[in-house]
């Protein structure tokens, strides 16, 4: 199977199934000097694991990650050297066991009839390859990528799950990473409340999809380019290779096809400190593909979990009529944790256009 990497300066690779003995990745292109501690990559992999509410899948994994090459000790910093770096996360909470009665049967919502009709053959230990397994290795990579470009913050949140969505007056970013709130959501009064919902959607057997918004600051003006190089075309291409994600936007989005030219335009006037500045952000903070110098903002749209315990029809590999129930342990709203993977991959797209910037016309 190709198309395992992305990226062109800040180029990601990433190996490894759900099943297998470890998965992991390697960044090439990462610039030398960048110091770092290896709990700056592991704080980001244990906002994405598995297992840390009743309301994820219940999968036990540590995500301990080990870094193989590409850096040199400095104290209790480790230094990138230019060179490649490879990390690697083992699994050690495979249930094989869980998907032997679908191993011929193609579940309805996942990607187990499109797969086997390319390749003749499909891992139903989890999905292998195609498992949302995979993503901690981008999430991996997403840690290093945030330090590639100086200044830059790059923060996500959940501000819908189904039918019910926070109040974006209540936007606090201290909420969503408070030992409290299982959601990743802005909003304090719309934990109880997406609670509850969930407890039902999870107690029913089903699932129910959620809407992620990522905001990046602190990104330089002047990244990306007007073709085929644009800011916005390459973190959509990244959000959308996201597991599950069926849409993506940038700033208003869709929002700007129902208003006025007057309304979407983002006006400018000069600032207290001589520079320019905006009077609202409808852009999402790129225009023409390329970034303003205010916040780039994206929102992705993520599907319910395909693996629910209602049955639904389907047929098998024989082509027989069959109802199928997945069984083992998912998550019941798999957005939730598509939180840290959506700002892994918004900062590796912007760490690829900060190099290639770089690289074009010598600024910084």
């Amino acid at each position: 199977m190709s198309h395992n990497t992305f990226g062109h300066l800040f180029r990601v690779t990433t190996w490894g199934e759900s099943h297998g003995p470890a998965l992991g990745c390697i960044v090439d292109g990462c610039p030398p000097g960048i110091r770092f501690r290896l709990a700056d990559i592991q704080v980001e992999l244990d906002r994405r694991k598995p297992g840390q509410s009743r309301f994820v899948t219940q999968r036990r994994e540590p995500d301990e990650v080990r870094i193989l090459s590409g850096v040199i000790e400095d104290g209790e910093h480790l230094v990138t050297t230019g060179t490649p770096v490879s990390m690697m996360i083992e699994n050690v909470d495979q249930r094989s066991k869980d998907y032997g009665e679908i191993a011929r049967q193609y579940r309805p919502g996942h990607a187990d009839y499109a797969y086997d009709v390319k390749y003749g053959l499909r891992d139903h230990r989890g999905g292998g390859r195609s498992s949302a397994r995979e993503t901690a290795a981008r999430v991996a990579a997403g840690a290093l990528a945030r330090l590639v470009v100086p200044g830059m913050r790059v923060r996500g949140a959940l501000v819908a799950m189904g039918g019910k969505a926070i109040d974006r007056a209540n936007w606090d970013w201290d909420v969503v990473h408070h030992q409290d709130n299982p959601f990743f959501t802005p909003d304090s009064a719309a934990i109880p409340v997406f609670a509850d919902y969930l407890d039902g959607i999870r107690k029913a057997g089903s699932s129910v999809g959620a809407l992620i918004e990522i905001v990046a600051d602190g990104v330089p003006a002047g990244l990306g380019a007007p073709i085929y190089a644009k800011l916005d075309q390459d973190i959509a291409a990244g959000l959308m290779s996201i597991n599950a994600v069926k849409g993506v936007e940038i700033g208003a989005g869709f929002e700007a096809a129902r208003i006025t030219g007057e309304e979407n335009a983002d006006e400018m006037r000069i600032g207290a400190d001589g520079q320019p500045t905006f009077l609202s952000n409808n852009a999402g903070g790129i225009l023409g593909g390329i970034s303003t110098g205010q916040p780039i903002v994206a929102r992705f749209a993520v599907k319910p979990t395909s693996s629910i315990l209602q049955p639904r029809r389907s047929i098998d590999k024989d082509g027989r009529e069959v109802d199928v129930v997945t069984k083992g342990r998912h998550d019941p709203c798999v957005g939730i944790r598509a939180v840290p993977i959506g700002e892994a991959m918004v900062a590796c797209a912007i760490a690829d256009h900060y190099l290639r910037h770089r690289g074009q016309t010598g600024k910084q």
